[in-house]
């Protein structure tokens, strides 16, 4: 354990709140929404403002990093120890859409305080979970009479993570060399919820495709040619239903290939959360859970690869009947990924397995997007049980592992700078991320400033 005495990490933070969330609401009034052009002059102007805040806070280099989207914001704190481990710090300062009318109770970008809770885009995805890192440094400093942080801190802030990051892999492999750490540490995720703090350890990747048939140059009559030409719609239909077995395991030969399985004792974690699986099913707007025999609801979202049918269509869809062979079709798939598997890989294997059922007469044209690739910490890392002791630090209580289902940029971190990614978030869901109304918890965000002032210390002497 680092020698951080935690109750004076507690009586820093506590002394600058009110400060804290002055200057947080500051930085949320700024629409940083990279999706909508209108607002690239306020990414931009978001960026800046990180960056004099960075300076402030004692980050003695701090940079714009342009890119053909959206800037990043870096910086650098050495620890002046010569052998400091060195960890980087990843979250993004842009923000989704949002506006009154969607539904939200007062203006999104002019943060109000409300029964403990600080209401704004961003509170908490992801400006929030940016910015405690400010003061947990501070208070580091503080309660241990450091003049630098235990370790050489990093930080890189994308601008374009609600856009789907689509200039960040090129990023980090231009600035490989800025950017290289013995571990990652991302503060874009959450926890179980407000009572049951956790670690996630892993993120699941994501592929996917387009598969478009075309059949006749133009849809022709069903009666005069029904059953002697192939039907693309009918093709579709036929992929479709032969993208998983009778267990719900996914039937495309070497999909599974190197897939790493989940331990018992992984198996164990994921069962000690206090899982309600009706509340999740009404969260779901569902009626029962399904998916591969053998495994449980977490299990399955958490840590088994996946293919979900998202859009399916062809030939007449409006009122009444048409009868037709419509001349195209088409289905859109994503592939959930998990540690172990390589996308490339899972587009050679769904490639070849479309192809080869899509019947003579039938042309057709498979398009993938840019892929992420999947994550995952062991449960024995080093660094993993540091960020888990901080965090039970700041919390007082044990806590417990998750990992995500969604898919982000973090693989892109591990997999070119090749340090291990941890994440630290203590976002919940009731948080509203891209919803209406978002917000943060204040003693939760209180809780993360803390558990930074805790983690470089722990970091600090678990990756010498």
């Amino acid at each position: 354990m680092s020698d951080t005495p935690d109750s004076a990490v507690h009586t820093y933070t506590e002394q600058h709140r009110t400060a804290f969330l002055d200057d947080l609401a500051s930085w949320l009034r700024i629409p940083s929404v990279s999706a909508q052009p209108e607002h690239d002059g306020d990414v931009r102007r978001s960026a800046e403002w990180l960056s004099a805040k960075l300076r402030e806070t004692g980050f003695p280099v701090t940079e714009i990093w342009d890119t053909p989207g959206a800037p990043a914001v870096f910086a650098e704190w050495p620890s002046g120890d010569p052998d400091a481990p060195t960890v980087l710090v990843y979250g993004h300062h842009d923000v989704q859409p949002a506006a009154r009318e969607d539904g939200w109770d007062t203006d999104p970008f002019e943060p109000v305080i409300r029964d403990g809770r600080m209401y704004g885009r961003g509170a908490a995805d992801d400006k929030g979970q940016v910015f405690f890192h400010t003061l947990g440094v501070r208070a580091h400093l503080a309660a241990t009479g450091r003049t630098a942080p235990a370790v050489n801190l990093k930080l890189l802030i994308e601008g374009e993570e609600e856009s789907g990051s689509p200039h960040f892999r090129a990023l980090v492999e231009e600035r490989a060399a800025r950017l290289a750490a013995d571990a990652v540490i991302v503060s874009d995720t959450g926890m179980w919820d407000e009572n049951t703090p956790t670690v996630c350890t892993g993120m699941r990747g994501l592929a996917e495709c387009e598969i478009e048939l075309y059949g006749p140059e133009q849809d022709i009559h069903s009666g005069s040619f029904g059953g002697a030409v192939p039907n693309p719609a009918t093709a579709v239909a036929r992929l479709v239903a032969a993208l998983h077995d009778a267990d719900g395991r996914i039937a495309i030969p070497g999909f599974y290939d190197g897939v790493t399985e989940l331990t018992e004792a992984e198996r164990a974690l994921f069962a000690e959360l206090p899982f309600d699986e009706a509340s999740w099913l009404r969260t779901a707007r569902s009626r029962s859970a399904s998916g591969e025999a053998g495994y449980s609801t977490l299990e399955r979202v958490w840590a088994r690869p996946t293919a979900e049918v998202n859009g399916i269509g062809g030939g007449y869809q409006g009122a009444g009947s048409k009868t037709i062979i419509p001349s195209s079709a088409l289905v859109k798939i994503s592939f959930r990924l998990v540690a172990g598997q390589d996308p490339d890989h899972i587009q050679e294997v769904v490639r070849a397995w479309a192809e080869a059922r899509i019947p003579a007469g039938i042309r057709h044209r498979i398009t993938f997007s840019p892929a992420t690739r999947p994550c995952l910490t062991p449960l024995d890392h080093p660094a993993l049980r540091a960020v888990s002791r901080a965090m039970g630090r700041a919390f007082g209580q044990k806590i417990l592992f998750t990992r995500e289902g969604g898919s982000g940029p973090a693989a892109d971190l591990q997999d070119v700078l090749g340090a291990p990614v941890l994440f630290l978030g203590i976002s919940v869901p009731s948080d509203g991320w891209h919803a209406p109304n978002e917000k943060v918890e204040l003693d939760l965000l209180f809780k993360g400033v803390e558990t930074t002032a805790h983690l470089w210390g722990e970091l600090a002497e678990a990756l010498r």
